[in-house]
C-alpha cells in the first residue's frame, strides 16, 4: 500500500525531510534488501531517542522490505513486536498504526493465515472509514483489498465479488487501489470458473498499469500476467497461458525471490499448465 509519513501537528504543504525518507526512496525504487539494511542502520541510529517515531517507523519498512522479499513469516514477527511499540508511540487508531497492521494482514495472507487476515482487515477498514485524516480512504481501501483475497482464499467467492464491486463502485480514481482491486475481482471471477470475466478484469487492469508509472505498479509486479494466465488456462488457451505465467514467474523471481507469494503462485500455475498440457496444443 501507499507509504505513509509523520505529518507535524503543524505541518503543511511538502512534508518534512525525515531519517526514514532514504529507506521509504529505496523501498520504492524496488531495492528491497537495500531499503531493509537502512532501515535497520536508521533504526540503530534513533533507538532510545525520547520523543522520536522514527527507529520504529524504520523498523516497519524493515519488515516491509523482508516481506517484498518473501520473508513472509520473519515480517509476521516484526510486526507483532512493533504493534504495541506503535500504539504506544502513536494511538491505536493513527494512520501510522493501522498501516503496520494493514501490512501484517497481507503477510498473513502470505503465509495463508486467512481467517486472520480477514478479521485484521475487517477491524482496520472500520476504524479507517470513520477517520478523516487525507490517508484513511487509501487504508481503506487497502483493507478492503486484503479482504477480498482473504475471502476468496476461504472459497467465499459470492461475497468477495460483492465486496470487490463495492470497493470499486466507492473508489472513483484511476491509482494503484483500483488496480489492486480489479485484480482482486479477477481473482475472485477466476475462482469461480468465470474466466472470459476474468481475463476482461485482467485486461483493464493492464491498461491501469500501462497509466501509471512504474513505481505506482512495482508491488503489483507479475500480478497482471499471473491473472490472464490463470484466466487463459481455464479457457484452455494453454499457449498464451504458459508464456504469462512464465513472465509472471519471471518478473516475480526477479523482483521478489523464489519465496515470496507472488513467484510461489506463478510457479505453481505453471506446474498445472504443464500437467494439463493436451498430446498437441493448437493454441
Amino acid at each position: 500500500m501507499r507509504l505513509f509519513r509523520p505529518r507535524g501537528r503543524h505541518e503543511a504543504g511538502r512534508p518534512k525531510p525525515t531519517p526514514v525518507d532514504a529507506v521509504i526512496a529505496l523501498y520504492t525504487a524496488g531495492r528491497y534488501a537495500e531499503a531493509e539494511t537502512e532501515a535497520h542502520a536508521v533504526a540503530a541510529a534513533w533507538a532510545g531517542r525520547r520523543g522520536t517515531p522514527y527507529a520504529p517507523l524504520a523498523l516497519s519498512f524493515a519488515a516491509l522490505a523482508a516481506g517484498a522479499q518473501g520473508r513472509h513469516a520473519e515480517a509476521v514477527t516484526a510486526y507483532d513486536e512493533l504493534l504495541p511499540v506503535f500504539g504506544r508511540t502513536f494511538g491505536a487508531e493513527h494512520v501510522q498504526t493501522l498501516k503496520l497492521r494493514s501490512d501484517r494482514a497481507q503477510a498473513l495472507a502470505a503465509l495463508g493465515r486467512h481467517a486472520e487476515c480477514e478479521a485484521e482487515c475487517r477491524a482496520v477498514a472500520r476504524v479507517a472509514a470513520r477517520g478523516t485524516g487525507p490517508d484513511m480512504p487509501n487504508l481503506t481501501a487497502a483493507a478492503r483489498n486484503g479482504l477480498v483475497f482473504a475471502l476468496t482464499a476461504q472459497g467465499r467467492h459470492p461475497e468477495a465479488e460483492a465486496l470487490v464491486r463495492d470497493a470499486l463502485a466507492a473508489h472513483s480514481a484511476h491509482d494503484r487501489f483500483t488496480l489492486v482491486l480489479r485484480l482482486g475481482l479477477a481473482r475472485s471471477l477466476n475462482a469461480q470458473a468465470r474466466h472470459e470475466e476474468a481475463l476482461a478484469e485482467a485486461e483493464r487492469a493492464d491498461g491501469l498499469c500501462r497509466g501509471m508509472s512504474a513505481e505506482e505498479h512495482r508491488p503489483e509486479t507479475g500480478a497482471v500476467e499471473l491473472a490472464m494466465a490463470t484466466a487463459l488456462h481455464g479457457l484452455g488457451r494453454e499457449r498464451e497461458a504458459r508464456s504469462r505465467a512464465e513472465t509472471a514467474h519471471d518478473a516475480c523471481l526477479a523482483k521478489f525471490g523464489p519465496d515470496h507469494r507472488r513467484t510461489v503462485e506463478a510457479r505453481d500455475l505453471l506446474e498445472r499448465i504443464a500437467g494439463d498440457r493436451p498430446a498437441t496444443d493448437a493454441r
